[in-house]
Order: C-alpha cells, then structure tokens, then sequence
C-alpha cells in the first residue's frame, strides 16, 4: 500500500475562545488538545509519517515535546498567516516518498485512527475526500442586520470535518493553482479546479474546538469513555515452518541469502505469521489460519507483511492499540543478527507504529531439535495491546 503522511494543522491563535492558552494547548483529559490528534494519526496504519505545522512561537517547544511521545512525528514546522499558507508549508515539508495526504486539524481531538483510515480508503480511489455528517438543524440566510433572508433546502447539505486525504499530487496542484483563493478547507481548492471530492460520514463527536462550550463537551465525552477504561492485554504466537531447496527466505520481510527457504502457502515468513497470531490472541480474534487459510488461493506467495497490516488494521477499527511486540527468531543458519534492525523496521512499518515498540531477537537451538538440525525455522512472539473494557471489567463488544 502506498505511503501516506498527514499534516496536523496547530497554528491558530485560538481569537475566538479570547486569548490566552492557544486551544490546541488546553488541557483535555489531562493533555493538551492537540495530542488527541496526534494520537489519531500515530494509531493510524496506514499513516507513516507526521508534520506538524505550529504558531512559529510554537516551533521550538513543540518539537521538544511532542517527538518523544509520537514516533511518527517526523517535522514541526511553521505556520503562515493563513490555514492555507500553513497547509502548503506541510506539503513542504513531507518525504518525496508520501503518496497520499491527510489533512487534520490540531483542534479536532477526537477523530480516531478509524476515521483517518476510512477517509484514506475513500481517497484512494476518488483522489480526493472528506469527513462529514449531515446538517440536522434548519439552515437560513441572514442578512448583515440580523434578519433572515431565505431558509435553505437542509437535503443534501453536509457540514464537513477533517480528517481530509488527498492523492498527494492534486492536493499540490489545487494549492499552486488556488494561491489567489481564500477557501476555508483544502476541499474547497481541490473543488475549485474541478476535481471531485468524496464524501465519508463522520461523527458528531468530531468537534473542533472553537468555543469554551465545545471544550466542555469534549471533556463529557472524554470522561464516558474513561468509564470504560483501556487496560493492556498480552498475546502470544508461534510459528515453525520447515526448510526446503529452492525457496526464498523470508524472514520479518526481509529476504535474506541462503540456499534453502521456508515452506508454506505464503511466502512462509515464520516471524511476521508469529506476531500476527500473537495480535490476533491479545484481542481474541483466532488464528492467522481463519483469516488467510492455506486453502484459498489468493493467499498463495501472500507478502506476509501486508496480512500483518490488514491484523493490525482490525484491531484498530476494534478500539484496540499496539503497544508493544517482543519477537524471537530461532534458527540454526544462517546467522540472522545483521538482518534483525530491518526485520524490526518491516514489522513497525506494516503495524503502523514505532519501530522502537518492536524487538526482535535470534538464537540457535544448539543443535536440538528439527531446528538445531537446521531442518526447520521457529518464532515467537508476546505482544501487548492495549484493549479497552466496559465498567464491570468485562470487554466491550466494540472492543472484542
């Protein structure tokens, strides 16, 4: 799947909740608005990367900050005086390699890593998308003395959030060509050059924080979902499969020079098969062999970390968040420690997390065994996820 990166915008001056403490600075739940957000993105699977655009104030202090905490943060950069300016400065700022573009607002806290990937699915294939619910209440024009001047149809009407994704190169060519423009969303320069913008359903829940009130609403909805709170939760896998002549060895997706490979429908990569299982029993969702079986042919030569993508991807769209993985590779030959800080870097990519959540270890069996007599290659892997529960201590159905 290709590369996407996201932009969270945090340069505004928060004017409008008068002054002080910018928003995206207040506290929510015990941390600052804009971490919410961020969190979204780093939850996100298919989000490899994250630029943060700041007040130019912010620059310095956010960089301290938030790089710690959020391993796909990989630029702060300053803001323009404008959303838009500030959007194009984060363009700029991302990898040659990013594909496809999110575009989030610092101030909406509570989108979710779902959301992100659902608006990121539906601008995959219309180059273009957006969140958005419909408009409920009654819509009228007013006029500059207060009096109303017309009642708008309400069908069809959509009050439009982020997250908002792009294929990469229309979101460059609106900006370039919307330069003279002043649209309120990245949506509105895509529409002006006529290209089309789907539409993804949000959530009321998807507030931008503008007012004290919509703060106040946000920490109600904080403080229900802490009723239910998140607990971590371990899972365990293994995985052995038996060496042959003429196949290639795969191991944490790298392909590693040897004269014999792994058997098996995939391309048999025994760590990436032992993690998912270890994903999939931390949230109680079976095994690897009920999600891909070896009897269906489209999983035949499968690239093994693209199914460990789409295990990490239903646990997300469960409410459940990978925290940590230990993995250990146990192999005769051949000697796998100069392969292990790529194995550790394929399986953080494909998981959509930090590769300093992932460890990866190999030893030898000391001759015991079939794979001390190098005839096969085991892994396993403990991972932790945190899972949320309902009050009761028992999992949410959400959430299992």
């Amino acid at each position: 799947m290709s590369h996407a990166a996201a932009i969270v915008v945090a340069a505004g001056r928060g004017m409008r909740m008068g002054g002080g403490v910018k928003k995206q600075f207040r506290p929510l739940g015990g941390r600052p608005v804009l971490h919410w957000s961020l969190e979204a993105m780093e939850q996100a699977p298919s989000v490899e990367e994250v630029v943060v655009v700041a007040g130019e104030e912010d620059v310095d202090r956010l960089r301290r900050e938030v790089s710690p905490l959020f391993a796909k943060v990989t630029a702060v950069v300053a803001g323009g005086a404008t959303r838009q300016e500030s959007v194009a400065r984060g363009l700029r700022a991302l990898t040659p390699s990013a594909r496809w573009v999110v575009v989030h607002d610092g101030v909406r806290p509570m989108a979710g890593a779902a959301l992100v990937e659902r608006v990121l699915e539906a601008a995959r294939k219309h180059g273009a998308a957006t969140a958005a619910v419909p408009v409920a209440d009654t819509i009228k024009r007013v006029d500059a003395g207060g009096r109303v001047e017309r009642t708008l149809e309400r069908d069809g009407l959509w009050a439009v959030q982020t997250p908002q994704a792009f294929a990469r190169d229309v979101l460059e060519r609106a900006h370039a060509e919307g330069g003279s423009l002043r649209a309120t969303d990245d949506c509105g320069l895509v529409e002006a050059m006529g290209h089309p913008v789907a539409v993804v359903p949000g959530s009321p829940r998807n507030l931008k924080v503008t007012t004290e009130e919509d703060l106040e609403i946000l920490e109600s909805l904080v403080r229900r979902r802490a009723e239910g709170a998140a607990v971590p939760v371990t899972g365990f896998g293994l995985d052995v499969h038996r060496l042959e002549a003429g196949r290639p060895l795969v191991l944490g997706g790298v392909t590693i020079p040897f004269p014999k490979g792994l058997a098996g429908h995939s391309d048999a990569d025994v760590l990436a098969h032992a993690v998912m299982d270890a994903l999939l029993g931390a949230c109680a969702l079976g095994d690897i062999g009920q999600h891909f079986p070896d009897s269906d042919p489209a999983y035949r030569g499968a690239d093994s970390l693209q199914l460990l993508t789409q295990v990490s991807q239903l646990l997300t769209a469960r409410g459940a968040r990978i925290v940590h993985v230990d993995a250990f590779v146990s192999a005769e030959a051949p000697r796998l420690r100069p392969y292990l800080d790529a194995m550790r870097a394929n399986l953080a990519r494909a998981m959509g997390i930090g590769v300093q959540q992932v460890s990866v270890k190999a030893g030898t069996a000391e001759g015991l065994g079939p794979v001390g007599r190098g005839e096969a290659i085991e892994a396993r892997a403990v991972v932790t996820v945190l899972r949320h529960v309902a009050p009761g201590g028992l999992f949410s159905p959400a959430s299992s």
